[in-house]
């Protein structure tokens, strides 16, 4: 089977995968949220409806980003990377940033809410990934003028704080300086320098110390920064081997905090039980393992590495939450991607899966081969 039949078979599967993931998330959305919905809003329907309209919407946005070529957003990712540094700021103003759980993470739009931090994971690595692969042709004034951008929105994103994008987005840069053309002896300089920075920035702040502790001991306080974790145990306890059966569950009935969020991965577990949890793993598994595939199957090496970036991305904090939520990692404040409430985080994974099948469908192109997207 050659390259052509390849990413044509694994962009189908990748696709389909996808979907399924995206549908999955939709309907835990409404079993775990519709009794806190009913309560606060008075309609079950108020996190289901709005899920459906943030899909409907990503899917929408990706679509016209397949239709474009891959080549458009590295060329103008350094301007992207900006913009969002833009709306970073904007969180901090006071009447249009929203603080919750003390942090600036969401600007107010009217009609909702935009969170700026889920962009960046992809504009900082795009340009991350053009900054690597073309470092030796950069002068100084270039070089530096590209690290300033990139280190202006990780700190923007520390002074939410929000550390669990500040730490995606470090893994991501990680990541596609290890996959281009960078020197090898630099890039473990930068690892162990960016090693001990991390670690210095986990411990610097005390509630960054407390969730560690609590990770390591939740029951030294129960009712406190542990309840969290707990919570979620009880509800993978519940579950047992086949699960409690769709809607359910008894920790979303005001027990588990970030029941249709960060912590929907439990909700999932209690539901459908032991079986059904390591049915969503595998399917993240099948998620990440076809999107790599896709990527070897490309010939242009920058498509190729792009889209193993956005797949690495996304594989790694659905690792993370899941971890988080089985108590294996401490609390980080991040979501399951395609799966947790969120019309920021939804819609930017969307527009990211559009860049990776603008990647497939240029390649398809060039070989004449009819592409997914036929591109402008």
């Amino acid at each position: 089977m050659n390259s052509i039949e390849n990413t044509d078979r694994f962009g189908k599967l990748f696709l389909i995968i996808t979907s399924i993931i995206v549908g999955v998330g939709i309907v835990m959305v409404y079993s775990s949220s519709y009794m806190f919905s009913k309560e606060v809003y008075g309609t079950s329907l108020h996190f289901f409806s709005r899920q459906i309209l943030f899909a409907l919407m990503g899917v929408g946005m990706a679509y016209v980003v397949a239709k474009t070529k891959y080549q458009f957003w590295i060329k103008f990712s350094f301007h992207l990377n900006l913009i969002v540094a833009f709306l970073l700021v904007l969180t901090f103003i006071p009447g249009l940033g929203v603080v919750a759980k003390g942090a600036n993470r969401w600007i107010n739009l009217g009609f909702g809410s935009l969170q700026p931090g889920e962009l960046a994971k992809y504009t900082i690595l795009m340009m991350s990934l053009f900054f690597f692969e073309n470092y030796e042709k950069l002068n100084l004034k270039n070089r530096l003028k590209y690290a300033a951008n990139i280190g202006l929105v990780l700190l923007l994103l520390l002074l939410q704080p929000d550390f669990g994008t500040f730490f995606i987005c470090a893994l991501g840069m990680g990541f596609t300086c290890f996959i281009s053309n960078f020197s090898r002896k630099y890039f473990y300089i930068m690892g162990v320098v960016g090693t001990i920075l991390s670690s210095l920035i986990l411990v610097a702040q005390p509630y960054r110390v407390k969730r560690l502790m609590a990770f390591l001991d939740p029951w030294a306080n129960p009712r406190g920064s542990g309840f969290q974790v707990i919570q979620s145990w009880i509800g993978f306890a519940n579950g047992g081997f086949f699960g409690k059966g769709i809607g359910n569950s008894l920790e979303k009935l005001f027990f588990l905090p970030e029941a249709h969020n960060d912590f929907i991965f439990s909700v999932i577990g209690e539901e459908f039980g032991f079986l059904g949890v390591l049915a969503f793993v595998v399917l993240f598994v099948a998620f990440t393992h076809t999107g790599f595939r896709l990527a070897l199957s490309l010939k242009d090496d920058i498509a190729k590495k792009m889209v193993m970036s956005i797949i690495f991305i996304i594989g790694v904090q659905a690792c993370l939450n899941m971890g988080v939520v089985l108590g294996l990692l401490p609390t980080k404040g991040l979501n399951l991607p395609f799966v947790s409430y969120g019309g920021s985080s939804l819609m930017s994974n969307l527009i990211a899966i559009g860049v990776i099948f603008s990647c497939v469908s240029r390649q398809q192109a060039m070989s004449g081969n009819k592409p997914f997207f036929s591109q402008q």
